[in-house]
């Protein structure tokens, strides 16, 4: 069944446009859906709309909305004043600007949708647009307006197409200075941060649609179906390394790598050895200084005591 679009317009850059279509980027996968259960009857329970204060039932068709400026008190809305609050929707996407690709951070992206041509008449337009855009590594800065709701949006090449991806707000963030702020501002041991980066080289990989699975779900779904057989499911084993405290970062680090104490110079570069060899030098000289100031203050003589600080 072919996917319908929940958009149809025009995508515009100045005074070239072209018809496009906006189409939901997932779907709902048939995620786990509970209902509560009277577990004495085995009934669903029954929700039940009321007055908080008079206990009256109501029908959801008679109710209004209402905003809590105070406690206890409320602006009630009318379904007027969301016609008269609501922004005019354009069936035309403008694109008002350009920015880095990698100037967007990750964490203001919330909802995708695949932004297609809407008939085979602009293809030409569509393509253009998407390889000029992708060729400039930029990503295009637009507004839509979905279920009477504006959302800005970043567009940007994907695969053959294009995608959209709807933004939050600043102040759609909660902050993070109260996490952030506090944190050591020295640098780490460079020895420890050289180990991490080595751990991080061993386990770089591509990335796998699989990776993201959601094995809670997948083990849940495996008990239900173990359940309706009459039959149970076996709990995975604990991961024993989860919790542990780690008092030695770098002994961790070094049983990570499978390194002991006496390997970690083999991570340095070859001039460790050298290093070595120049400290010993310097460590011989300097206790000859040592020995031959010392048989000069034996000849000379005695130096008064330090006068104690009070």
């Amino acid at each position: 069944m072919p996917q319908r679009p929940i958009w149809r317009g025009h995508l515009r850059l100045a005074l070239v446009s072209c018809p496009i279509a906006l189409f939901s980027a997932n779907h709902d996968r048939g995620s786990l859906h509970f209902n509560l259960i009277n577990p004495k009857t085995g009934n669903r329970i029954k929700m039940v709309t009321q007055d908080a204060e008079t206990e009256q039932p109501l029908k959801r068709a008679d109710l209004v909305k209402g905003y809590e400026y105070t406690k206890g008190k409320y602006v009630i809305l009318e379904d007027e004043d969301f016609e008269t609050a609501h922004v005019e929707s354009s069936k035309t996407i403008k694109i008002e600007k350009f920015v880095e690709a990698g100037s967007i951070d990750p964490i203001y992206f919330d909802s995708s949708y695949y932004m297609a041509p809407d008939g085979s008449s602009g293809e030409d337009v569509y393509v253009v647009l998407r390889d000029a855009i992708a060729g400039t590594g930029k990503v295009a800065l637009s507004r839509v307006v979905i279920a009477r709701r504006e959302h800005p949006i970043a567009i940007m090449p994907m695969a053959k197409g294009l995608a959209v991806h709807t933004l939050l707000e600043e102040r759609d963030l909660n902050d993070y200075s109260d996490l952030f702020d506090d944190l050591p501002t020295g640098k780490p041991d460079p020895d420890m941060v050289q180990l991490a980066k080595q751990l991080i080289d061993r386990q770089t990989g591509r990335y796998d649609p699989a990776d993201v699975e959601d094995r809670y779900e997948t083990r849940l779904r495996a008990l239900i179906d173990a359940k309706m057989k009459g039959k149970g499911l076996e709990p995975e084993a604990e991961d024993e390394s989860e919790g542990s405290n780690v008092i030695d970062l770098m002994a961790a680090l070094r049983k990570s790598l499978g390194q002991s104490a006496d390997t970690f110079g083999t991570i340095k570069a070859s001039g460790g050895s050298a290093k070595k060899k120049t400290k010993s030098k310097l460590s011989s000289n300097a206790a000859a200084a040592k020995s031959t100031k010392s048989a000069a203050q034996d000849k000379s003589p005695a130096k008064p005591a330090a006068r104690r600080q009070a």
